[in-house]
């Protein structure tokens, strides 16, 4: 299990003149390679570092990524049969589930989607 937070940092701290590799391996950022290996997963770690400390990368726990690990681009496009497609990384965001039902509000070159029985005001 990978260390977070306060753990990780206390780890850090605890193992200030091991090598890094040896820092990643104790913080349990490491993975097993299909030929039995031994990976390192140093992105991760240094990600959890910052985290920990509090500065973020944009995202919060890997919101803010679409599949395979891609930033979403908050821009949306009309398809050519006029349909336009929100996709599953926003609806996740924002914890929409199958069957959520919306009001659609349009106003100047704007759409509104409201959830049913919610206020217009709540964001």
């Amino acid at each position: 299990m990978a260390l977070t937070g306060s753990d990780l940092l206390a780890k850090v701290k605890e193992l200030a003149d091991a090598s890094k590799s040896d820092l990643v391996r104790a913080a349990g950022y490491l993975s097993t390679k299909k030929d039995g290996g031994e990976r390192l997963n140093f992105t991760a770690f240094y990600e959890a570092l910052l985290e920990a400390k509090g500065f973020s990368l944009g995202d919060s726990g890997g919101k803010g990524k679409g599949r395979g690990g891609r930033r979403l681009s908050y821009v949306a496009t009309v398809q050519g049969n006029g349909n336009l497609l929100v996709g599953n990384a926003y609806t996740a965001m924002l914890d929409f589930r199958p069957g959520d039902e919306f009001e659609i509000k349009l106003g100047r070159k704007q759409i509104r989607l409201i959830p049913v029985g919610g206020t217009d005001e709540e964001e």
